[in-house]
């Protein structure tokens, strides 16, 4: 079990000082049920098929947890989703089945679940009922070394992380709840070091969820009512998230999940939405409109979580991909003032918040620097060849000399190799003609054997 630091040393299955892969050990169960308690971790892989319920589509999210000792225990979550840049903290009064633990993991679905090494031997409770629901979770268990769970690590990452305006609110808000900043600690620590990913200075949105404001549906509940998962066919849309989603961004549709499986209780926020739909609803021109601004967005979480998040090692495939997001932000940028077009004469409280955020005077700072930079004409090309040469010409001209020596080193390479493909066309199109139409005879003349052969087959 996890409990608050002593001035003792605790007690570690690393055998490495240093953090690195040395330090932990993965463990993952293909069958929890049968699984026998002999202490060896497994190599299996988790199932990530089917019975997960808490993804849209597959993302990357790391779970920290942390329990503390007693009749009632305390857990402590921390959620990290690498792919829309948001860290989601807990700390639950649980009940010894762990029943609001093990429902949290299945609503956020995280792709690792990191605990401490030190209550995998000997097992403790909250170890072995995560182990068992593995694979409904599809994720997999992580054992870390005990000193990554941190509280003064945590506050740290707090401060230099979060967003500068919401530094003190978080502070506040996660007061006293020593388990869930410990998680956070660890989660990022394993993300920097583990795995080789940095978050830029005030970039990740942190946000405390506490047990009130939200109800809690049972996993049971969640598949017998088919909310978000046709039990016949699990890739089937008859479902009530299937038959709710008329989104039109993968933002909307990630927001609707979440609203499903954990419906909101607060009167204030949802008075606020009904407010918004009533004011779509009776306004027909402001629903269209803001329906066809929608139309064009891009995954915008993924795409800003994507220029914040710089890989330890850069590659050839990061500095090409680093582009990819530029040319991403520019056409989501473009999508901005649309929306906020559309959203003019809204008497909604959230509508006319939402448009104030996309006001363009807070876009044209950035927009500026794309467009000194970035050619007007490039758009995001979904095949990998317009890609392509919409990635090599997306830097304006002057910007880099050797840059537009390449490039035009680029232009007459390509300029030869297509005019000398046009020559051996030219000088082999009649030697090309003349096998074809040899060819063609060979073929229709064997095929007219054949057939003869079993015309006079039949008529014997």
């Amino acid at each position: 079990m996890f409990h608050p630091p002593r001035s003792s040393t605790s007690q570690s299955t690393s055998a490495s000082t240093s953090y690195g892969y040395g330090d932990y050990i993965t463990i993952t169960t293909s069958r929890p049920g049968t699984r026998r308690n002999t202490g060896r971790p497994s190599t299996a892989r988790p199932r990530t098929g089917a019975s997960t319920i808490a993804r849209v589509e597959a993302q990357n999210v790391v779970c920290a947890i942390a329990e503390s000792r007693g009749i009632s225990p305390t857990v402590g979550l921390a959620f990290v989703n690498l792919d829309t840049a948001e860290a989601v903290l807990c700390q639950i009064c649980d009940s010894q089945t762990f029943v609001r633990t093990v429902h949290k993991l299945k609503v956020y679905g995280p792709s690792e679940i990191l605990i401490v090494s030190t209550a995998a031997s000997p097992r403790s409770k909250l170890f072995s009922i995560i182990e068992e629901n593995l694979e409904d979770i599809g994720s997999k268990l992580t054992l870390l070394d005990r000193r990554y769970w941190a509280e003064s690590t945590g506050y740290e990452y707090i401060q230099s992380l979060a967003f500068k305006e919401d530094v003190e609110a978080i502070k506040v808000s996660v007061t006293g709840n020593y388990y869930a900043v410990c998680c956070m600690a660890a989660a990022l620590k394993y993300i920097d070091l583990g795995m080789g990913m940095v978050f830029s200075l005030h970039s990740l949105r942190i946000r405390y969820e506490p047990s009130e404001g939200s109800m809690m549906i049972d996993v049971s509940t969640i598949y017998s009512l088919e909310l978000v998962q046709n039990l016949r066919d699990p890739k089937s849309k008859d479902c009530l998230f299937g038959l709710l989603n008329e989104t039109s961004t993968p933002m909307g549709a990630r927001l609707l999940r979440s609203n499903i499986l954990q419906p909101l209780t607060d009167p204030e926020v949802l008075n606020t939405r009904y407010a918004a739909v009533d004011d779509l609803t009776k306004k027909e021109e402001l629903f269209f409109a803001t329906q066809a601004a929608l139309k064009n967005f891009l995954d915008a979480d993924r795409i800003l979580t994507a220029l914040i998040i710089t890989p330890s090692k850069p590659t050839l495939q990061t500095t090409e991909q680093s582009i990819n997001h530029i040319i991403m932000l520019k056409q989501f940028i473009n999508s901005v003032r649309p929306v906020f077009e559309a959203l003019t004469g809204t008497k909604s409280v959230m509508l006319n918040n939402i448009r104030e955020i996309c006001a363009p005077e807070n876009v044209a700072p950035v927009q500026e620097l794309i467009d000194h930079v970035i050619n007007e004409d490039t758009t995001y090309a979904r095949q990998p060849l317009e890609l392509r040469n919409q990635r090599t010409y997306a830097v304006k001209s002057g910007v880099n000399g050797l840059l537009d020596v390449a490039r035009t080193t680029y232009k007459e390479a390509t300029e030869d190799a297509y005019q000398h493909s046009n020559e051996l066309s030219r000088k082999t199109q009649s030697v090309l003609t003349a096998n074809t139409l040899a060819d063609f005879k060979k073929r229709s003349t064997i095929f007219d054997s054949t057939s003869n052969m079993t015309q006079r087959a039949s008529s014997t």
